[in-house]
């Protein structure tokens, strides 16, 4: 896997599809990052397992 992987997913505010680069390099990590689209701010949830397979989890922060 390399150090950067690119996700796609949909934005918990307004439903657009985002596209995010999700940095590889540390197993379990959370921040915020702004919709490309509405602005709003979207709670980033990455993990990545033994296998290598990344997980990605987008929510509104209301929901944290």
């Amino acid at each position: 896997m390399s150090d950067w992987e690119e996700y796609q997913g949909q934005c918990p505010y307004c439903g657009e599809m985002i596209t995010l680069l999700i940095d590889c390099s540390e197993s379990n990590q959370q921040y915020i990052e702004d919709c490309e689209v509405c602005c709003r701010p979207i709670v980033v949830e990455v993990s990545i397992n033994p296998a290598g397979e990344l997980t990605v989890i987008l929510k509104d922060e209301n929901t944290v």
